[in-house]
């Protein structure tokens, strides 16, 4: 007589044990962190709708999960469901992941260091996109005209300079803008507003990120460095600017004439020879310079002039 064949579980069987249990406890960790009141908000089930085994499809948007919790959490984009509430500022959150994240801002907690400039940041996500930085990788690429931006995010917002949607606009002047934030901070040249002010020196701006760029004069952080010489800049604008004496690039051609500048600025100056511009008016007599340069020069010969007492 042979052996009695061996008891064997079914692979899916097990596979439906381990949902049962992880959906359990799932279950109950969402019950740990979402009060009663809340719960009674919570209507995203009426919307789910079970496809094929151990697949769950929202009935919106007909993404497909393979958890329910995951679909429970996506169906809060739809339903604007924020269960997680800091209890510091009072601002709203999907997940309680997202909630951890934004209590570091009030801890201060910045555990992620760059090794290159000292910049410390409170995710390793926003570490490695500081990374790209020093490295230079710029990995998404505009198909229209090639630029390359290091986040996604910068790309889809150059994509609007093609496309030309500008859906904000100003209601005081009627300049539109392809971002929100961008609008909000136009704004405050019409109420004069500067909310962001340096706590070093005392100097206000209208921008968070005129305040952030502003810091690095007093923290002396030069996080952008040229791989051609290795000299390092505060802005990525001047870092820019310097690349051009390495590449020779020239990208600003006056309109009068076929000469070329590496910066604005030289070809502002150059286009007041064809327009017979002097708005730099010297202040002991009447004569005009187009540029300050030129005008300190000559205000030096008054200075000499002047007798000495």
């Amino acid at each position: 007589m042979s052996d009695p064949e061996p008891c064997r579980i079914k692979h899916e069987d097990t596979e439906q044990q381990i949902d049962l249990i992880q959906e359990y406890e799932e279950i109950k960790e969402e019950e740990h962190h979402v009060t009663t009141e809340e719960k009674t908000h919570l209507q995203t089930d009426d919307i789910l709708k079970r496809r094929e085994k151990n697949r769950f499809i929202c009935t919106q948007c007909g993404k497909s999960l393979g958890r329910n919790k995951s679909l429970k959490i996506h169906m809060r984009t739809h339903t604007g469901e924020r269960p997680y509430t800091c209890t510091q500022c009072g601002k709203s959150f999907s997940q309680s992941s997202h909630l951890s994240l934004h209590m570091q801002i009030h801890s201060g907690e910045k555990p992620f260091r760059c090794i290159q400039c000292g910049k410390s940041f409170s995710q390793s996500s926003h570490l490695n996109e500081h990374m790209k930085i020093h490295t230079g990788e710029k990995p998404f690429t505009c198909t229209q005209c090639g630029k390359n931006f290091r986040q996604s995010s910068s790309l889809n917002l150059h994509r609007k300079i093609h496309t030309g949607e500008k859906p904000y606009s100003c209601t005081q002047c009627g300049k539109s803008f392809s971002r929100s934030s961008t609008l909000n901070e136009h704004m405050r040249i019409h109420t004069g507003e500067k909310p962001f002010t340096c706590t070093q020196c005392g100097r206000s701006f209208s921008g968070s990120s005129q305040l952030n760029q502003h810091m690095k004069i007093h923290t002396g952080v030069r996080e952008y460095i040229c791989f051609e010489c290795e000299k390092t800049f505060i802005t990525a604008g001047d870092m820019k600017r310097h690349q051009r004496i390495h590449t020779g690039e020239k990208p600003y051609k006056c309109a009068h004439c076929d000469k070329r500048f590496n910066q604005s600025v030289n070809l502002k100056a150059h286009e007041m020879i064809h327009s017979g511009k002097k708005p730099c008016k010297c202040s002991h007599c009447d004569k005009k310079f187009r540029d300050l340069r030129t005008l300190k020069k000559h205000e030096s010969i008054h200075i000499r002039e002047t007798p000495q007492t």
